[in-house]
């Protein structure tokens, strides 16, 4: 696929999110997650992913699906890209995030730098 056409298709998944894509894009977009700056439906080179962060850390978070199943070597190679570019990669399952949306976060959070402590307040 050449990059307008991926281009095209990454518009057309942010204006159609699953539904365990959208329950978790609720909790990520606006920084209002751990301050992070999320995107949804990210083009990295010939992929789209489902959520990038590139700031404070490189954290790629991908939702699968039932059509996941029996593509385990192209999620590896994907996977292997991703990680090629400096990306950590981390992947939840749609029961996951549908069943245990807190844990998901958690893991997430996890994976995000731990923000400085706030100053002590003046005496």
């Amino acid at each position: 696929m050449r990059d307008g056409e991926l281009l095209e298709r990454a518009k057309k998944m942010r204006r159609e999110l699953t539904g365990p894509e959208l329950k978790l894009w609720l909790e990520l977009r606006a920084k209002r997650f751990e301050g992070a700056k999320f995107r949804r439906q990210v083009v990295i080179g010939r992929y789209i992913v489902d959520f990038a962060c590139r700031t404070p850390v490189m954290l790629v978070v991908e939702v699968d699906g039932e059509t996941h199943a029996g593509h385990e070597a192209y999620d590896a190679a994907r996977t292997a890209f991703l990680e090629s570019r400096g990306y950590r990669v981390l992947r939840f399952t749609n029961p996951e995030v549908m069943g245990n949306l807190d844990g998901v976060l958690f893991a997430i959070a996890e994976a995000l730098p731990t923000p400085p402590p706030l100053p002590d307040p003046l005496p």
